[in-house]
């Protein structure tokens, strides 16, 4: 079966580290224990990195954030023989990278894929660090309607066939319109013109959901039509790590002076260098790099001074970010399809427990991961736990069954609401470009630089694009 589905990394995902506890809840059900908390003894770190502000508090640069940027650009950076203090305001390294283990298996609740594996610099660090990778199969599906009964793939083909020929007059409006508009208004122009059945409509809505929601943490109405694909991709396999995305992070991290549970507040910069003032007390460095997420910038919480000019303040007015949210279920045993990697569900309602991944074939675990993104990414997060597996059980009773059991554990993420991202990865809404990206990117005074996948115009939403600007801004700090 093919599909389209070719981009989903929470971080895409993002990836880029920012400075405190995620609202990210996970339990074990039916069990009297306390379910794990964020950054408890179940969430592996690095066993050499402070678990608390100490030392010294000079440096020749200071690093804002200890996820794959920061940590890109710290390593970097040593590696050049400079001084440098990473700050980091949560109890862990990654950022949205975040590898949990309290189900008894490593499970990614943020970045899971490496896209394209061909140049990619995350794929040589996984060959650097020796961290096992597996190639996904997107075609390797199965597609169930909303009364449970399998739609044959002559079925699905159709249906992607009708989403890409409909996307192929949506493109041509890129370039034929003279002023950008949102990617759904696009689209309802161009269905407008065919007369399309019910249930035509609500499968090629469906897939619209999968090709964008999923896919970019944001719904077409969210994206610009003009510069919402302004951006670059690596060829080859699509890889997920068995062991781990931290397997990463963790590698980059040795030997980095990283001090944990420090909040920023403020940021202070001219000819004379930076200062950073936290809860704690200042630090102060020639140089400092900022990689906080798009979403905590937006917030403007931590103070610069002199204000940052208008036309970085601008690009992240302009920007936006979008959310893709995982629910994680343990079972005691398969009793789900087996050797097939993803599930998809054509609900009544688009778009909720349309889209799962099952682990047994890259792990044998019985555990199975359902996705949702946009507009329902940041619904799901108003439910609490008990709402959440509820509906998630309830599909898969409709597609398996009444004998499905209840989950022996689950994890749920809820990125929107973490006030350390604010969202999972970046996006182009309406009337923005990818201009916006290059001016986030661009230093301050030569004395305060920005890196992060919202920095990245090539590859932003990517952890290669958080990697490679951590990397660019580095030998900026450093040249200058």
């Amino acid at each position: 079966m093919r599909r389209k589905f070719t981009r989903r990394d929470f971080l895409k995902a993002a990836s880029i580290g920012t400075a405190s506890m995620i609202a990210l809840s996970c339990g074990m059900i039916e069990t009297p224990h306390p379910p794990p908390t964020p950054g408890s003894d179940s969430v592996a770190e690095p066993t050499d990195i402070p678990q608390a502000d100490a030392g010294p508090r000079e440096a020749d640069v200071l690093v804002l954030g200890a996820g794959i940027a920061g940590l890109a650009a710290a390593r970097t950076l040593v590696d050049k023989g400079l001084r440098v203090i990473v700050l980091e305001a949560r109890d862990r390294i990654g950022g949205r990278l975040w590898t949990d283990t309290s189900l008894g298996l490593p499970l990614d609740l943020g970045a899971s894929w490496i896209h394209g594996v061909k140049g990619n610099p995350i794929a040589k660090l996984a060959k650097e660090f020796d961290a096992q990778t597996v190639v996904t199969n997107e075609d390797n599906g199965v597609v169930y309607n909303f009364d449970g009964s399998e739609i044959p793939d002559s079925e699905y083909v159709m249906m992607e066939d009708l989403f890409e020929s409909i996307y192929d007059e949506v493109a041509q409006m890129q370039d034929d319109t003279d002023e950008d508009m949102p990617l759904q208004q696009a689209f309802d122009q161009v269905i407008a013109r065919y007369n399309f059945s019910p249930e035509e409509l609500h499968r090629l809505q469906f897939v619209i959901q999968g090709n964008f929601a999923l896919e970019v943490g944001a719904d077409p109405d969210a994206l610009s039509l003009w510069e919402w694909d302004q951006d670059e991709e690596f060829g080859g396999d699509q890889v997920v790590f068995p062991g781990g995305y931290n397997q990463i992070t963790d590698g980059l991290a040795k030997g980095l002076d990283i001090r944990l549970n420090v909040n920023v507040t403020g940021i202070s910069y001219g000819a004379d260098g930076v200062g950073v003032e936290t809860p704690s007390g200042a630090f102060v460095a020639d140089k400092a790099i900022v990689t906080f997420p798009l979403g905590v910038l937006k917030q403007a919480e931590v103070k610069f001074d002199p204000p940052l000019r208008e036309s970085k303040q601008s690009a992240i007015d302009r920007l936006d970010m979008g959310v893709l949210n995982k629910v994680y279920l343990k079972f005691s045993e398969v009793f789900w399809d087996e050797g097939i990697e993803t599930i998809s569900y054509i609900g009544e309602k688009v778009g909720e427990w349309c889209d799962w991944l099952s682990f047994e074939t890259y792990v044998d675990a019985p555990v199975l991961m359902a996705f949702h993104g946009g507009a329902k990414g940041y619904a799901i997060e108003e439910l609490s736990d008990e709402e959440i597996i509820a509906g998630a059980m309830k599909t898969l009773r409709v597609i398996y069954g009444n004998d499905v059991p209840e989950p022996d554990g689950f994890l749920i993420t809820r990125w929107g609401k973490d006030p350390l991202a604010f969202g999972s990865y970046s996006h182009i809404p309406p009337f923005a470009t990818g201009e916006d990206y290059d001016a986030l990117f661009e230093p301050v005074s030569d004395v305060l630089f920005f890196a992060g996948e919202a920095t990245s115009r090539e590859y932003p939403a990517t952890v290669h694009g958080a990697y490679l600007s951590g990397v660019a801004a580095a030998g900026l700090a450093s040249d200058k």
